[in-house]
Order: C-alpha cells, then structure tokens, then sequence
C-alpha cells in the first residue's frame, strides 16, 4: 500500500513538473517569438520607461502643445509600416517628407529620450517603444488615464515617403476613412475613440481653407459648421490670412485630455472635417453618442478606458519584434 501511494505520489509529481516546465517552454517561446510584452525591458534596462517619462515631461513643461504631437507622432508612425519607427529616419526621400505628415513634431524629444536612453543601456531600447513610450506619457501629463505599453517592438530599415500615401487624411469620406482602419485590423468604434485624442490637439489654418471657403463649387463653407461656430473660425483663418495660425481642435479644451471633443463634433463644433463626418455616419454617430448621452455615464461605455484600448491595439500594427528589424542606436539613421 505504501508503495502504490509512493508511486501515486511521483507520478503527481511528474504530472505538475511537467506541466510547469510546459509552462516556462511556452512563455520562452512568446518571447523568443517577439511578442509584445509589458516591462520587456525589466531586466535589461530597469529605469527605461522612466527615462522616457522624465524627457516627455521637460519638453512639455517647456511646450503644452507637445503632448498632442507626441501623440500625433505615435499615430502617423503605426499607420504607415507599421510601429517601426520609420516616420524618424532624416534622409532625403523618407516618410517624415510625405505632405500627409504635414506638420508633424516632436521627433527632437524621440532623439533625446534615445540618447539619454544610450549613455545608460546602450543597444537595448529599440525608437519605436520610444514613440509608443512617449505618447503614453503625453497622454498622462494632459490629464489621461495611464496605461500600461507593451513593449519589444524593433526599429524598421525602410523609410519611403510614398509608404505614407495611404495616410487617413482629413478630406477622405467617412466610408474611405473607416476603409483605412480596417485595413490596419482598426474598427469603426477604434476610428471615433483615436479620432478623440484631437481634444489635446491643434490644427494650422491651412488644414480649414477647404472647408471655410470652397467646400461647395463656387466657394462656400460646410453646412454642417454650426451657425454660432462659423464666424469664430472665419475670423481666426480669415481669407488670404497667415495659413500657420494654429487653433485647438476641442473648443474650449485644449490642453486636457477629455471626451469633450466628442461633445463638441456632436453639436458642429468639429474644426476639421474628419472630426464632424463622425457625426455624418449612422455607425460612427453611434459610437460618438455611446459615450455622452443621457445615460452614458451609468450605463454607457467608459471612454477614457476605450481609449487607452484602443491605442494599445494601434500601438501593435506591423510590429517587428524578435529578429526581426534593429535597435538603431540613433533614431534619426539606420545603423
């Protein structure tokens, strides 16, 4: 009998060694596949995410307005190859060129995150968990919610300015822009919730000359402007005026991280065009309305975690990971 409950006993053991040893495989294997993962730089580089976090914080301390362009940088990066980094590379001919990256900032603070991130790891911290890092952060200083970034991504070696042509861009239809997202695995709900991180943003009159003044043939504006909204942005981006005045796109909200954009699109205060066709859309209007009707707040979705969803889910479009891509030691070049 002893001897029956000794085997009985070893084999049990067996069983959960076993198992164990099944799980500590597997995890090798998730890693060892690249996966994405949160604190992959734990052991590696400990103080990373808070060397990030103290660069973001000094450039928005000097600049508000760069949280939203961190932000921004994070979005046109991952919607190009992917979130590679290859909207840093500074060479002739490479996407930060492209026209639909009109504009685009921040790329200095991605550099001196990375150096500082040198002098103390060197070779470990790949631009595009910088990128990825850094919007995370910018998010929090703008009064966000925090969230946890997946990191591991690798740095791309190609960096084309046609690469970029596909960008969503303001003037696209609502049906073309939901096309866009869903070819990067983006739903229509995931278009509305990104779409709102333009409560943080602004936009250079440039991006409201069409839709001021020749929106219909033989000029016009957009009829879907509220009335009481026209002549605010008529006089801030006046005909033939100074195209590089910049303007908030969440009126009255600038600087604070806040679904009152979504109010704002909701009553035709969107400035930009791709901002109100939410509104134009049956499926998008819904979405919009899920968050600040009546009952939202008891029985509604929750934006602020919808959000940090869904640019979680952005931040993992064309990830290269494992052994795939480099960590380029200068941000701006390939090694």
């Amino acid at each position: 009998m002893a001897s029956s409950t000794l085997i009985r006993i070893n084999n049990v053991t067996l069983i959960i060694s076993s198992f164990i040893s099944f799980l500590v495989a597997s995890l090798l294997m998730v890693v060892a596949g690249g996966q994405l993962m949160v604190g992959f730089y734990s052991s590696t580089c400990p103080n990373a995410e808070n060397i990030v976090s103290s660069v973001v914080s000094e450039a928005v301390q000097k600049d508000p307005t760069m949280a939203a362009a961190l932000l921004r940088l994070h979005y046109h990066d991952c919607f190009v190859r992917g979130c590679d980094g290859s909207i840093l590379i500074r060479r002739p001919h490479s996407e930060v060129e492209s026209p639909n990256h009109a504009g685009l900032r921040g790329l200095e603070v991605i550099d001196n995150a990375k150096a500082r991130l040198e002098s103390e790891c060197p070779g470990i911290v790949s631009c595009a968990d910088i990128v990825a890092l850094a919007a995370r952060d910018s998010l929090l200083l703008s009064n966000g919610p925090s969230y946890q970034v997946p990191t591991g991504r690798r740095d791309g070696r190609v960096s084309n300015v046609s690469d970029a042509d596909n960008m969503p861009d303001i003037q696209d239809s609502i049906q073309l822009l939901k096309a866009k997202f869903i070819q990067k695995g983006l739903s229509e709900k995931d278009l509305v919730l990104l779409s709102a991180a333009h409560t943080i943003g602004t936009a250079a009159c440039f991006f409201l000359e069409r839709r001021l003044y020749h929106f219909t043939p033989g000029g016009g504006s957009d009829p879907s402007i509220n009335p009481e909204f026209l002549p605010e942005l008529m006089a801030r981006c006046p005909p033939d005026g100074d195209i590089n005045v910049r303007l908030s796109l969440d009126r009255g909200s600038e600087f604070s991280f806040d679904d009152s954009i979504l109010r704002n699109i909701r009553g035709g205060f969107g400035v930009i065009e791709s901002d109100a066709k939410l509104y134009q859309d049956e499926s998008t209007r819904a979405v919009v309305d899920s968050y600040i009707g009546f009952f939202s707040s008891i029985f509604g979705a929750l934006f602020e975690s919808d959000f940090t969803d869904s640019i979680v889910k952005m931040g993992q479009i064309g990830v290269k990971t494992g052994s795939t891509g480099e960590v380029r030691r200068v941000c701006s070049q390939f090694n």
